[in-house]
């Protein structure tokens, strides 16, 4: 006789809720590995069947500190086991591979990132990310180059260098560059050849003296390093700059050999800047040569300015004057107090008492003041400011030290307000 076969049991509803993770629509299982750091989105294959190997279809691979902890202090054997993964994790991807990011401390620049490069070179790539904190500045290999469809680079200790042959990254957007080396010529034809490029940061380079920024589409720039000179052309679109000069500049020296106005030439490709930060040592270059009382292009779209400024350097006084006579519809301003032993202007120069305005701050609304030592020329320029800001409505102060506070506060309360409703706040230093 035939054998009756027994019923499938249905799966109950404790069953379906204790496999509700196994029920997740694929998409949502994508977003949530997307999300995880890449050891943990490896592990979760042991969560179910459906799990298994998922990870190997992430489209983003960031390999940093987060993703390892390694507690064993022999670097050798630290360098090995991450060599190990990354190799395991590339070797068993199946799928387009858009964002790679190699940022760990504990990794050389060593020889296997070619071989990684060169993997990840033959997906769609979209964003490279390479942090190289120990050892010598890596070379990136040449295929890197062949990335065409790039959107964002971020390299980090590394020796720029790229083939004959290389056209430019045609849809970047966003270059970030920290402690490269890269020779004059092949900067400005990197920048020049990436068409689409947005932001671009320069940080602790060596190999460039002259930074010619040549970017239509440019919109975002952040610079800070040691160079003599910098120009931008074509880059009617920028924005929002920041830039910091690390080395300090003689003057005289300079404008005994260009009595050009460095003011004039840094502003006229400039014309819609919103944002504006002069860091470290920039304003002594700004001041270099002809200094006019104000730009003949106002600056009518800035409303945001960063100064780091001597109060006691006749020359920076005069050049941070050009720009707040050129910036109509400011609205926040800080100044940072940079004091030097040796100065161009003595103490009792009464430079910001002088009649210096022809009309008043119409918009000016936040003001902070930040390491000052309550000396008069710094104590003229909060006077200077308090008088001429009919809509202010906050002064923050932040003293270099907490020497003479309670006298500095008392000065400046004393001190006259255009605006009724400016309220000074003193800040412990």
């Amino acid at each position: 006789f035939k054998k009756q076969r027994e019923p499938s049991r249905l799966p109950s509803k404790a069953d379906a809720e204790f496999d509700r993770i196994s029920n997740l629509p694929g998409h949502v299982i994508d977003q949530i590995l997307s999300r995880l750091p890449i050891r943990d989105a490896v592990r979760s294959s042991v969560l179910s069947r459906k799990w298994r190997y998922k990870w190997a279809t992430i489209p983003c691979l960031v390999f940093d500190n987060h993703c390892f902890n390694f507690s064993s202090q022999d670097q050798s054997f630290i360098k090995n086991k991450l060599v190990n993964i990354i190799d395991h994790v590339l070797l068993l991807h199946n799928g387009p591979i858009h964002k790679f990011k190699l940022s760990h401390r504990d990794l050389l620049g060593v020889t296997d990132i070619d071989r990684w490069i060169l993997c990840i070179s033959r997906s769609s790539i979209k964003e490279v990310v390479l942090e190289i904190w120990k050892g010598q500045r890596y070379k990136p290999p040449s295929c890197l180059f062949n990335c065409q469809n790039l959107i964002h680079l971020e390299l980090f200790n590394c020796l720029l260098k790229p083939p004959l042959m290389f056209k430019g990254f045609k849809n970047l957007k966003s270059l970030d560059l920290q402690h490269i080396t890269i020779t004059q010529d092949v900067f400005e034809k990197l920048i020049s050849s990436c068409p689409s490029l947005e932001r671009l940061t320069l940080m602790n380079f060596t190999g460039v003296t002259h930074l010619i920024i040549d970017a239509p589409n440019l919109q975002f720039f952040d610079i800070g390093g040691i160079f003599e000179d910098v120009s931008f052309l074509n880059t009617v679109h920028l924005s929002l700059v920041s830039i910091g000069l690390y080395v300090n500049i003689d003057n005289e020296e300079n404008g005994a050999q260009d009595n050009s106005s460095k003011l004039l030439r840094f502003f006229v490709n400039l014309p819609h800047i919103r944002r504006l930060e002069i860091q470290s040592y920039f304003l002594k270059y700004l001041a270099m040569g002809y200094v006019p009382s104000r730009l003949p292009n106002l600056c009518v779209d800035l409303n945001h300015l960063s100064i780091r400024i001597d109060f006691d350097d006749l020359e920076e006084n005069t050049a941070a004057l050009c720009l707040l006579r050129s910036c109509p519809n400011l609205q926040e301003l800080e100044m940072l107090a940079r004091p030097e032993e040796q100065s161009s202007m003595e103490r009792s120069t009464n430079f910001w008492e002088d009649d210096h305005w022809s009309s008043l701050f119409a918009h000016l609304r936040l003001v902070k003041v930040s390491g000052i030592s309550g000396v008069k020329s710094e104590m003229d320029f909060i006077k200077f400011l308090l008088s001429n800001s009919p809509v202010l409505e906050q002064l923050t102060v932040k003293p270099a030290s907490q020497e003479g506070e309670w006298e500095l506060m008392k000065e400046l309360l004393r001190f006259r307000r255009a605006s009724i409703y400016a309220e000074v706040i003193y800040l412990d230093p």
